[in-house]
């Protein structure tokens, strides 16, 4: 008997999270704890084309496997690292981190969107010129000082936004 997949991959979209595990325990022959819907509908799907229309041939489960095997993966993205400090800086800084015990203590590094300290910050906003000074330490707006661009944002707006977004600075600008 010749299995239609169309209409059972039609079937199956309809069917639930439970309905699919189940069924995809009776397909592929191992139960399941995934519950993303979408994910078991593909692997039913597959599994059931691949039985009516035959699986990978054995030489190209080989090729696959010799290309795995040489393929370099990167499961995570290159770490950007600051230059280390000298070694007298290092030891003045942190006298622990000298004799290998303790942490390094890395300077804090402002946003390269947000204007250096002294600078200005104008938006138009609801037809008022807003300005905001940068500082230091904070950001100045209306003589109260912030430690965020968001947090002026939010005395702005009321609510919650982004700064640099809302000021159209960086590539957060909208």
């Amino acid at each position: 008997m010749q299995r239609n997949v169309a209409t059972e991959v039609a079937a199956l979209r309809r069917m639930t999270t439970g309905q699919l595990r189940h069924r995809y325990a009776e397909v592929v022959g191992e139960a399941t704890n995934a519950n993303n819907k979408a994910w078991l509908v593909k692997r039913i799907a597959w599994r059931l084309q691949a039985l009516v229309e035959g699986d990978l041939s054995e030489r190209a489960r080989r090729r696959a496997a010799e290309l795995a095997n040489d393929a370099d993966l990167r499961l995570s993205p290159p770490v950007v690292r600051e230059p280390k400090p000298t070694t007298a800086e290092h030891s003045a800084a942190n006298p622990t981190v000298a004799d290998g015990t303790g942490a390094q203590v890395l300077p804090l590094r402002a946003a390269h969107h947000v204007p250096p300290p002294g600078s200005i910050i104008a938006r138009l906003y609801k037809g008022e010129v807003l300005q905001v000074r940068v500082l230091d330490h904070g950001f100045e707006f209306e003589g109260t000082v912030y430690r965020s661009l968001s947090a002026v944002a939010k005395k702005i707006t009321g609510g919650h936004c982004n700064g640099l977004a809302f000021f159209r600075l960086g590539k957060e600008a909208v």
